[in-house]
């Protein structure tokens, strides 16, 4: 018995002028740098279509400049994958196991990055992502290499609640997919209605026919849906919906904004409605999305306009209309996720999938990546996710309608005005402290004793405060055991802003009881008597003017044992939540880092300040030095990373130019690597 094998040759599918080339895999070239790829060509989501030619319009410039990975050559290996996991599973184990090695992999669609994402740990591959947008891939744990130029679906349900509350709706029903990545956005949507007092009253979903969801939204008189499924599948349900009539003026429907612009009137064999029943089903619908293609009319890291892409873009499409081209708005997301990968500074030549400091580094990069894409601002939060800007248009006449472009996050920003507020009054003490008899009279002096107790004071309630509050919340609603976090109370901004009034308050109140009790007074320290130089009958005596009181010690044993145990249990409660992940305050991390920083110092100089205070120079020195130092990283910790992604590019360079992208990564890494245990680096896995 003999057998002969036929072995077919693996070939690379691309998209060329509008047709599908192949070409044989090739072997290994010395410099070149293999990036596996996985772009959906046809699918629940063919974003391939247009995102495979704009990344690689994009590796073409970028392995054209010199100054960008100057001794290598980028090259893409890509398959098809269907935006179908079980595919990808195929292709994947192809990129892994077949030469040359990739030191990158590209994944598209939430499915496929999943799978992919989860794997890529244990070949020691970072994932970088184009077009997957599932809540579940901004687990760190799970996915501890994963980034995406797509930002989070979550991203959507705060804009769509602030929506419902402008309009006073109180009840809203919900149609999915029944696959994770609907699944885990409707949940935080869920959350999120809860907290703003409102219901869901239908929760439908469905896993290939809509029918009979459909049919049951009807029955149950649904008037505001929210839809959440993939294009293939839109279709389908908005057939049904122009079969059981529920559209018109009393329904508004919800959809995802990411879909071709005229997706309703594709040919699609799977549905029995014509274009102009679609048509008519889908009028009036109103879409989220993400800012997808920079507005503004400025050239980027790739020396590009958004307006001079799209051109490019259309030319390499070879004339295909774009509203019939799969991920054609996501297109830009693909072009600048090759540009990320810009920056890098060891022998990457030397990379294989046993190498974890290369993985590390490629990592560190990434994580403090900052540019200005064809997408608009590129940067990563600590979850790998993009931070983008949210649309909202509605369909109206057959056309789109802007209504508003709106920039969500969730860092409770009232709080942290009150810490800038906090840090500018402690700042001001700064210089009643330098005042002595010198520069006012005497009467005055009193005054500027109270003036620098009441602004050191409440302005360290304000800053501290209100930093302490949102560790405290953060810590008590999202570290409870296991069996008790269904029954957690919901975060209300309320909640959070008493807290700090009851801070306040208690401040206020005992510094009012001390100025009434024991009002601060000029008390006149001497020393010994000194003889001057040369031949004089005289005698020098050395005074120091102070503020005090007469139970001085007393005051502030209170104050500094009060506002002691508050820095203490900050210190607890910031090293307690590190590990926690929640868009609730989504900045806790830095929060925490900015804690460590005012408790260490006040700590330091509270007690250094007592024994130096008959050294007026090095006691003044000492205690404005630790103010100002406090009170700037605060607000450098704080603000930097929320106003450098909003800056417009001309105010970007100044802003560079005073604090350098090296100052800015260093702070990013450091707030990130505080949070996880003082460790920069990835979990090695376990092989």
């Amino acid at each position: 018995l003999s057998l002969s094998v036929l072995l077919c040759p693996r070939v690379w599918t691309s998209l060329e002028n509008g047709r599908v080339m192949s070409q044989p895999a090739g072997v290994p070239v010395e410099g070149a740098l293999y990036i596996g790829a996985l772009f959906p060509m046809s699918g629940g989501w063919p974003g391939g279509q247009a995102c495979l030619p704009s990344a690689q319009m994009a590796l073409d410039l970028v392995n054209n400049r010199t100054d960008i990975l100057p001794d290598y050559e980028l090259e893409l290996i890509h398959y098809d994958s269907m935006c179908d996991p079980g595919e990808a599973t195929k292709l994947l184990y192809d990129l892994l196991y077949t030469e040359p090695i990739k030191i990158v992999l590209m994944p598209g669609c939430s499915g496929v990055s999943t799978l992919v994402a989860e794997a890529a740990r244990m070949w020691n591959l970072i994932v970088l992502s184009y077009g997957s947008s599932s809540p579940a891939l901004s687990n760190r744990l799970r996915f501890p290499t994963f980034f995406r130029t797509h930002p989070s679906a979550t991203l959507h349900n705060p804009t769509r609640v602030q929506l419902f509350q402008k309009w006073k709706w109180t009840r809203i029903a919900t149609i999915q997919q029944t696959t994770e990545v609907f699944t885990s956005t409707l949940d935080d949507l869920e959350e999120r209605t809860k907290e703003a007092g409102i219901e869901i009253s239908v929760r439908q979903s469905f896993l290939t026919d809509p029918a009979v969801a459909v049919k049951n939204l009807k029955r149950q008189d649904a008037r505001i849906i929210v839809g959440l499924f993939y294009e293939t599948e839109a279709r389908k349900v908005f057939c049904e919906v122009f079969k059981e009539k529920l559209y018109g003026k009393k329904v508004v429907w919800f959809l995802i904004g990411w879909y071709a612009d005229n997706w309703f009137k594709i040919k699609d064999p799977a549905i029995n409605c014509t274009v102009e029943n679609m048509t008519e089903a889908v009028e009036g619908h109103v879409t989220t999305e993400i800012v997808m293609l920079n507005p503004e009319t400025i050239k980027g890291a790739s020396n590009l306009t958004s307006q001079e892409f799209i051109a490019a873009l259309m030319s390499r499409l070879g004339g295909m209309n774009p509203e019939d081209t799969g991920g054609f708005q996501e297109a830009p997301l693909a072009y600048d996720a090759v540009w990320a990968h810009g920056e890098r500074g060891r022998r990457l030549e030397d990379f294989n999938y046993n190498n974890h400091d290369i993985t590390s580094e490629i990592y560190r990069a990434l994580n403090s990546s900052s540019f200005e894409g064809v997408s608009g601002h590129v940067v990563f939060d600590a979850q790998g996710s993009r931070m983008a800007m949210t649309l909202i248009e509605q369909l109206q006449g057959n056309q789109s309608t802007l209504s508003v472009s709106l920039y969500i996050q969730n860092s409770q920003p009232y709080l942290n005005n009150m810490t800038a507020v906090g840090c500018m009054m402690a700042l001001a003490a700064v210089f009643p402290l330098g005042i002595d008899g010198h520069h006012i009279h005497r009467s005055q002096f009193p005054v500027v004793c109270q003036f620098r107790l009441w602004l050191l004071g409440l302005g360290f309630s304000l800053a501290y405060g209100s930093m302490f509050t949102k560790i405290w919340w953060v810590h008590t609603l999202f570290t409870k055991k296991e069996e008790k976090k269904e029954k957690k109370k919901l975060l209300e901004p309320w909640k959070l802003y008493a807290t700090v009034g009851v801070l306040l308050a208690v401040d206020f109140i005992s510094l009012l009881v001390w100025q009434i009790v024991d009002p601060l007074h000029i008390t006149v320290e001497k020393f010994t008597r000194e003889a001057p130089k040369g031949d004089l009958d005289v005698l020098i005596q050395p005074l120091l003017e102070h503020c005090s009181s007469e139970k001085m010690n007393t005051w502030l044993g209170v104050v500094y044992g009060y506002k002691g145990l508050l820095l203490l249990l900050g210190i607890f409660l910031a090293y307690e939540t590190k590990s926690v992940s929640t868009e609730k305050i989504n900045d806790h991390r830095a929060v925490g880092m900015a804690i460590y920083n005012v408790a260490v110092l006040c700590m330091i100089t509270a007690p250094i300040t007592m024994i130096l205070s008959s050294q007026q120079d090095a006691s003044f020195a000492f205690a404005s030095m630790a103010t100002v130092f406090s009170s700037y990283i605060t607000l450098v910790v704080l603000f930097v990373p929320k106003v450098t992604p909003l800056l417009p590019p001309p105010l970007h360079k100044l802003f560079h130019f005073f604090l350098p992208p090296t100052v800015l990564s260093f702070i990013h890494r450091v707030v990130y690597s505080l949070s996880r245990g003082l460790n920069c680096d990835l979990p090695r896995p376990h092989l």
